[in-house]
């Protein structure tokens, strides 16, 4: 459902009572339990349960299962996750009743009003450096508030409200949201063409981009991955428009330089230089260069808020994720079990190459469940020869969202493209399916890894069972 962002967006404080329609998202989760931290009155509903729930009701929020018109009770203000359907009973009620309806982006923008934000922008990597910069902010005694699209495995939490006045946000491109923000400052990972069934073509995805940056306060800066062509890019003309921007990367040119960079198991270590000084090792609990570029840039923007470098690398060493990004759901058998969001290419090729390190000398079966019709249409075959990283691979069919299905575009266009013998990729129908496939094709010191923003997350779980003595 597409709501329009209103020409003036209130602070939260004057929203009235919130009614969240879709309050089971990451997204939506966040901005109610911040509502709720600060004392604002919030209810919401979901046609199902989610994993970001029981800490709403443990705040006190009646969240509700299903819609119903019932349920706006005497809400002020609405506030709706973009996957509504337009026949959503609670939207069609407030409509009637003339109530403020805002759509996601403008409901993250009223808890932000007043704070510094610092936004957490790119088109993979956001919700683990949103999750890095929180950890590091936290641990060199600031207290800010934040908004991350996954739980942090050191809180629990994906959100909060801070007592001082900045605000860690990871800003979502998928919709536009991001250019509602009017960060102080941000962090943009990367750029490489995602969310087409949005913006149409490559070229408009990443003029979204610049008109991002042409959000953020003349008086703030920019942080920037050089090793990323899209980032790199981007700081240079936002250096052109007279920005104040920070590189970081591998790269001889960056800024804040990684050099020495040692991947070893569920461990990675690097250097970290600035102008020539260095500064000091920074090592981290998260396997995966990728992490590491994600890191050096939490690190830049603490730094250029004037942290000392030791409490932020501390923070940085002592993450240890995000729900859902190479999450470790458990061990049977002798066989780990991990679970990952990555749904690009992009960043199938990272988690695949993180799993590859961690596996040692064992096995890296994988099993990946393609999101959305469109982003299967566009991106199929560069899935598909992604995960020939993975040493056997199981594909299940499109998890379809926010579109209708496409009886041309399955996942099967993915199976296809995976260069491996056939006899290594299986095409299942259902998630007991794959979790059968997984545990028979494991062996002992093999590692499992399930990839995907759909429902394939209850895949682990299953498998482990199926692992565990008596399971199988």
């Amino acid at each position: 459902m597409k709501i329009p962002v209103p020409d003036e967006i209130l602070p939260a404080a004057d929203l009235g009572r919130v009614h969240c329609v879709g309050i089971g998202g990451a997204g939506i989760s966040a901005i109610a339990r911040i509502m709720a931290r600060r004392g604002i009155p919030v209810t919401g509903s979901d046609d199902h349960d989610t994993p970001f729930l029981p800490s709403l009701r443990e705040l006190g929020v009646a969240c509700h299962l299903g819609y119903d018109a019932a349920h706006v009770g005497d809400a002020d203000t609405l506030v709706v996750t973009t996957a509504a359907r337009d026949d959503n009973p609670e939207v069609l009620e407030a409509r009637r009743r003339g109530l403020r309806i805002l759509p996601r982006s403008a409901g993250l923008a009223a808890v932000m009003a007043g704070s510094r934000v610092l936004a957490v922008a790119g088109t993979h990597g956001k919700t683990t450096t949103t999750g890095l910069l929180t950890s590091a902010l936290l641990a060199a005694g600031t207290d800010p508030s934040y908004a991350v699209g996954g739980v942090l495995t050191a809180t629990g939490r994906n959100a909060d409200a801070g007592s001082d006045d900045l605000f860690v946000a990871e800003a979502d491109e998928s919709d536009g949201a991001f250019l509602h923000y009017r960060p102080h400052a941000a962090i943009v990972t990367n750029v490489e063409a995602d969310h087409l069934d949005n913006w149409g073509t490559e070229e408009a995805y990443h003029r979204a981009f610049e008109d991002f940056v042409d959000t953020i306060d003349p008086c703030g800066f920019l942080v920037c991955v050089l090793d990323d062509p899209g980032a790199a890019g981007l700081a240079r003309t936002a250096r052109a428009q007279g920005l104040d921007v920070v590189t970081v990367g591998e790269s001889a040119d960056a800024d804040l330089r990684i050099h020495d960079l040692s991947l070893d198991g569920s461990t990675s270590t690097c250097r970290i230089s600035r102008a020539g000084t260095d500064l000091g090792e920074l090592t981290l609990r998260i396997p995966g260069r990728h992490y590491v570029l994600d890191a050096a840039a939490a690190l830049a923007m603490g730094l250029q808020l004037g942290l000392p470098f030791a409490a932020l690398a501390e923070g940085l060493g002592g993450f240890t994720g995000t729900g859902r990004r190479m999450e470790l759901k458990g061990e049977a058998a002798g066989i780990r079990v991990y679970d990952s969001y990555a749904h690009h290419p992009v960043e199938i090729r990272g988690d695949l190459e993180a799993a590859r390190a961690l596996a040692g000398d064992g096995r890296v079966v994988a099993a990946f469940q393609p999101h959305l019709v469109s982003r299967t249409r566009i991106f199929g075959e560069a899935m598909g020869v992604a995960l020939g990283a993975a040493d056997e691979v199981v594909v299940l069919d499109v998890y379809v969202a926010r579109e209708d299905p496409d009886p041309d575009v399955t996942g099967h266009l993915v199976a296809s493209a995976v260069p491996l013998p056939a006899e290594r990729v299986t095409y299942v129908d259902g998630l007991g399916a794959a979790a059968q496939v997984l545990a028979e094709r494991a062996r002992p010191g093999d590692l499992v890894i399930t990839l995907g923003a759909g429902d394939i997350t209850s895949v682990g779980p299953l498998v482990l069972d199926l692992l565990a003595p008596g399971g199988a």
